[in-house]
């Protein structure tokens, strides 16, 4: 039985947003999105900074990346849900607030146990930021008119993404900021995002009783939990095949078993199961945390290549992105125009795989000796495939669903590509790990143990502080350990160009999401109406 939805209350701005509201409503949601994926790369290059200054130990080297990942990934589906039930105006702001909050805690720490704490309460409000900034844009802008700005959104996240390395590289070797800005730098600008969002974003808000599925929550949280922790220290803190390992995949997925029995029977769950009965919708996600796996597993390694491997510094290393950067920017653009010009979206889901496959390809020919030229091609010719594909996902999703379900839609696919992305990053770290551990002991012999802790060893070696015959050793164990790596990742690659081929295309619509809610409720609320 339907439970009868009391008409839509418009608080402010029932009818559809102008273009001018619209793109000044986007340049907060843009600035806001890209502080909070910025807060997930931005350290990469001054961990070894951070650590030093800390006093930290090579496990808390993980664990300052890892928990803010953590937090964001799991809390991703309740952002979700309740952008279906409350303002989403409201809730935007709230997780910026709680972003500013975990920023300035983390810019002012003084040991490394308060650091690892803000960066829970940063990831929490960047999970916020991450789910809500495309769950808003549908409720804005008809799908048929989405590719415009999903391009440009996707663009920002690929560079949030890529170009966080730069700028911590940057503010980590400008003596005057140090490694504290990599946090505080992102203060203003979030700042800035909600007082922008409070002048230019109206939407009509749905008054209605609601009740959050709190259990299944928890228990999402706790399994999702349970198996990213597995996956950050199987390998480095205990073998992949052991009794810990037995325990906390076997606990994560009893735990999340247990959740989806709760949710199939929760009056609001938290991820509604009907919605992987969507072919599009159940397609996608699979697609997403490919996509996950192969472009964070395998980019984030790209700046430890460059400094270890070519020995750079930590802006050049950053610079040497940027390929990557506006390969992304210029066909996730592209792409989106084309979109909103012809309404057909699938052969860009389909050539952004392909090619994205070919350029894990590619790099993973890369070793100690790759020229520039080269490398930078290679870069471009994945960032050329991700930027066609990874925004354009949840455009088809997000057509494909009921105008209620826009947030439960869009929150599983960030949910799985963020996990994806966190699981590819843990275990593809592994694997250099143990790679870089069994090349130098075969090259080094002995002497390998100095230089890079050991076989299996995950420590970072200090380059200075190593002999010339040494030094060219390590960087040629580091060069083919990293091509290596995408050579791994590219399988899952392939996979996604599979899965996307079985995406059916359908014509796009012309209503937001909004448009679209109070309408069905309005079909709803009369007797016989389908």
């Amino acid at each position: 039985m339907t439970a009868t939805v009391p008409a839509a209350t418009p608080e402010v701005g029932a009818g559809r947003m102008s273009r001018r509201e619209v793109l000044q409503a986007l340049s907060g949601l843009m600035v806001g999105m890209f502080v909070s994926i910025l807060a997930s790369t931005v350290v990469a290059n001054a961990l070894p900074r951070i650590i030093a200054d800390l006093n930290g130990t090579q496990t808390v080297y993980t664990w300052i990346v890892t928990t803010e990942l953590l937090a964001m990934t799991a809390t991703v589906p309740l952002w979700g849900k309740m952008a279906d039930l409350y303002s989403k105006k409201l809730l935007i702001q709230l997780s910026l607030g709680l972003f500013a909050v975990g920023s300035l805690i983390a810019g002012f720490t003084p040991n490394v146990e308060v650091l690892l704490a803000s960066r829970v309460v940063q990831g929490i409000g960047a999970g916020g930021m991450t789910a809500l900034a495309t769950i808003v844009m549908a409720a804005m802008i008809p799908p048929r008119e989405l590719g415009r700005y999903a391009g440009i959104f996707g663009a920002v996240f690929g560079v949030g993404t890529i170009a966080g390395p730069l700028i911590g590289g940057v503010l980590v070797d400008t003596s005057w900021l140090g490694w504290r800005w990599c946090f505080l730098i992102g203060v203003p600008f979030t700042l800035l995002s909600i007082v922008l969002l409070q002048r230019t974003l109206h939407l009509p808000v749905i008054r209605r009783k609601v009740k959050i599925d709190w259990l299944g929550a928890l228990l999402i949280t706790s399994g999702v939990s349970a198996l990213l922790v597995w996956s950050s220290l199987a390998g480095n803190k205990f073998a992949w095949a052991s009794g810990w390992t037995a325990l906390m995949v076997g606990g994560g997925l009893a735990l999340l078993g247990l959740a989806v029995w709760v949710e199939s029977r929760a009056d609001e769950p938290i991820v509604p199961l009907d919605i992987f009965r969507n072919r599009t919708v159940s397609l996608t996600t699979i697609a997403s945390i490919l996509v996950g796996v192969a472009m964070f597993g395998g980019t984030v390694f790209l700046s430890q290549y460059f400094q270890l491997s070519l020995g750079k510094s930590p802006t050049v290393a950053g610079l040497m992105s940027l390929p990557m950067i506006f390969g992304l920017l210029v066909s996730s653009t592209v792409a989106g125009q084309l979109i909103t010009k012809y309404g057909r979206w699938k052969r860009y889901l389909v050539a952004g795989a392909a090619v994205m496959s070919v350029g894990m390809l590619l790099l993973a020919t890369i070793d100690a000796d790759t020229s520039m030229l080269l490398l930078s091609i290679y870069m471009a010719v994945l960032g050329i495939g991700v930027g066609m594909l990874m925004q354009n996902l949840v455009l088809a999703a997000q057509n494909d669903v009921p105008a209620h379900e826009l947030g439960a839609a869009t929150s599983v696919l960030t949910f799985f590509r963020s996990m994806g992305g966190t699981i590819g990053v843990s275990a593809l770290g592994a694997v250099l790990a143990n790679r870089v551990g069994t090349l130098s002991a075969e090259k080094l012999g002995p002497l390998a143990g100095g230089a890079t802790g050991g076989e299996g060893s995950t420590e970072v070696p200090d380059l200075s502080a190593l002999p010339e015959p040494v030094l060219k050793i390590i960087q040629d164990v580091y060069g083919t350990a990293t091509g290596e790596l995408f050579l791994v990742a590219a399988p899952f690659a392939v996979l996604a160009l599979v899965v996307v081929l079985f995406i059916r295309e359908k014509p796009l619509h012309t209503l937001s999401g909004e448009e679209r809610r109070v309408r069905e409720e309005a079909a709803a609320a009369v007797p016989g109406a389908h």
